[in-house]
């Protein structure tokens, strides 16, 4: 899922008492890798589009970075449970986790949809989202964040995250039948276990959670938006 993480951390981050020198160095060190890993990603796609003078399959010029960098997210819920960064261990840890299925148990696990174009879509979404939000955070420990990506930051996602969650759900969508078809991580019974699990029935359910869960992240970013850059703006009318 399209990772927005929650922005009224970056807030209160800056009221908080940041990481020591190490953590500080570390982090850094951190973000620029994952912003460059994520420029890789950009990269890649524009060439192999100029190369092939088409859109469709373009995932393929970039999946071994992809899943490496999306996967690499994962240290961010460990950077939450040391309290080096200011951030919920448990709102992280979900946002990360729902890229990282996607990333693995759809779209490498049902190799039929990687050729779908809402592939593209949401691997587009996520990586122009990644790249401002991985800069976000190595300019803010650098105390020296430039207005452009603040304003980015909190202004992208108003079309990049209906992009990515329209990619998810229909990349989801188009793995359904294949699921049915193959029983693909189903487990059925009887077994030594006595345990059932109908993988299909899961995915369905994955993408009937979007329904609560897109309007709300969606709204409070808008709110946080309005919170962190409604004030210059107001400013800049008044000049």
């Amino acid at each position: 899922m399209l990772q927005l993480k929650a922005a009224h951390s970056d807030v209160a981050a800056k009221k908080k008492k940041g990481p020591g020198a190490l953590a500080t160095a570390y982090l850094v060190i951190y973000n620029v890798v994952m912003t460059a890993g994520w420029l890789v990603i950009a990269v890649g796609l524009v060439r192999a589009y100029l190369a092939r003078g088409s859109y469709h399959g373009l995932y393929y010029s970039i999946e071994k970075p992809l899943k490496f960098f999306q996967t690499g997210a994962v240290l961010e819920i460990l950077h939450c449970a040391v309290g080096i960064v200011p951030s919920s261990v448990v709102l992280t840890g979900f946002q990360v986790m729902s890229r990282v299925f996607l990333t693995w148990a759809v779209t490498h696990s049902v190799r039929e949809v990687q050729s779908e174009d809402s592939v593209l879509l949401f691997v587009t979404a996520w990586t122009v989202t990644e790249i401002i939000r991985y800069s976000f955070y190595t300019f803010s420990l650098l105390n020296h964040l430039p207005y452009l990506i603040k304003w980015a930051r909190y202004t992208f996602f108003l079309v990049l995250y209906p992009m990515g969650v329209s990619g998810e759900l229909l990349t989801i969508y188009a793995a359904l039948p294949v699921v049915q078809k193959t029983g693909l991580y189903s487990v059925t019974l009887p077994n030594k276990y006595n345990f059932s699990f109908d993988y299909y029935s899961f995915l369905i359910l994955v993408m009937v959670s979007y329904i609560p869960l897109f309007p709300q992240l969606y709204f409070h970013m808008i709110r946080q938006r309005k919170k962190v850059l409604g004030h210059i703006e107001d400013y800049s009318k008044v000049e």
